[in-house]
């Protein structure tokens, strides 16, 4: 059911120190067991924000996060590195959005997954495997990886269902760096977290002084250690830190400028109106979730309202909405602790409904 939304005029009150959602953030931090970030903005910049508890357990129960604290964003990565990217090549003509892939690009041609496009890649709808394994399945050697991701089976046929799946983003990557000519996180630098002074985000792995400031996600048996500036994402691990699915780090200042930018896209930016406009906008036919490319459509909210959100696996999430001119963004290392869901669920529901309505 849908909440009415604060007017714009309140929203400076509403992210005020103390108020209504520094309350509810520290109230919900509690319950969900991890630290969190949270700020609120809109076009200008952020309006307001907080953090609240610490950043872990053992020596990380010293450290308190804040806005300059890196966090692993897990699926976030999706839209803060690749979306945009995909965005550049789309509107310089080079990424055709509804032609088939083994049409126009030659790893693709004679493959299941030749028969999608790269809308349904954005949109979920591709049909491909919901399944990674690629260790399992491919072994460790990244050449290998991308080979198997692209003679795989599709699970069903393409624009039958919408299927969240973290192939879809892996694949879209490597079309990404094919077209582009350099490495994701190279294109992901030099099109947008440099253009947007994006300085605090970057692909993993972090180096030890950047680490220092980096919340710890799992703990991770082989090296004896939680994870800390190494991806959480076992695919993205394999294929080195770096991935359209995962692998990005980023910190509340950085993503507040982000999100500006979906709104109020700056000049010369080279993913900026028609790309966005595209983007947030229902591309999955009437089948339900309803996403846009990249983003989701925000549960609880009434497609037409036009409030988006796209969380990672760690703890991440942010939201965008155009109509309403606002942008919000709440980070958590919730894995850190355990994998329970539903308290951050709530959290992230009610923060939304504060926010959004």
């Amino acid at each position: 059911m849908s909440h009415r939304a604060p007017e714009a005029e309140h929203l400076p009150a509403l992210a005020a120190p103390g108020g209504e959602l520094d309350r509810l953030v520290r109230e919900g931090a509690r319950t969900v067991g991890a630290g969190a970030v949270w700020a609120v903005g809109d076009a200008g910049g952020t309006l307001g924000g907080g953090s609240h508890g610490t950043l872990g357990q053992g020596r990380y129960a010293r450290l308190v996060p804040g806005p300059d604290t890196r966090y692993d964003l897990a699926s976030l990565t999706k839209v803060v590195a690749l979306w945009p990217c995909a965005g550049v090549l789309w509107q310089s003509g080079r990424l055709p959005l509804d032609e088939p892939l083994g049409r126009w690009w030659p790893p693709a041609a004679g493959r299941p997954v030749g028969a999608v496009t790269v809308r349904q890649l954005l949109a979920h709808t591709a049909g491909m495997l919901p399944y990674t394994r690629f260790e399992q399945l491919y072994g460790r050697e990244r050449s290998a990886i991308r080979a198997g991701v692209l003679a795989a089976p599709l699970h069903r046929a393409p624009g039958a269902a919408v299927e969240y799946t973290d192939r879809a983003a892996v694949l879209l990557g490597y079309l990404v760096e094919d077209l582009g000519g350099a490495p994701l996180d190279a294109l992901a630098a030099r099109w947008t977290w440099r253009p947007l002074g994006m300085a605090d985000t970057r692909y993993g792995p972090l180096g030890a002084a950047e680490a220092a400031r980096t919340a710890p996600t799992e703990y991770h048996e082989p090296s004896g250690a939680h994870l800390c500036g190494v991806v959480h994402d076992p695919s993205a691990r394999l294929l080195g830190g770096v991935s359209g699915n995962a692998g990005a780090f980023s910190t509340a200042r950085d993503l507040a400028r982000f999100l500006a930018a979906v709104l109020a896209p700056p000049a010369g930016l080279p993913w900026g109106g028609p790309w966005i406009t595209e983007s947030l906008r229902e591309q999955t036919g009437g089948l339900a979730p309803a996403r846009g490319l990249s983003w989701l459509f925000a549960a609880g909210t009434d497609p037409a309202e036009g409030t988006f959100v796209h969380y990672g696996f760690t703890g991440t999430g942010c939201w965008v909405s155009r109509r309403q001119g606002r942008w919000a963004l709440l980070l958590t290392n919730k894995v850190h602790y355990d994998r329970t869901v539903q308290p951050l669920t709530d959290l992230r529901n009610a923060f939304r409904r504060a926010v959004f309505g």
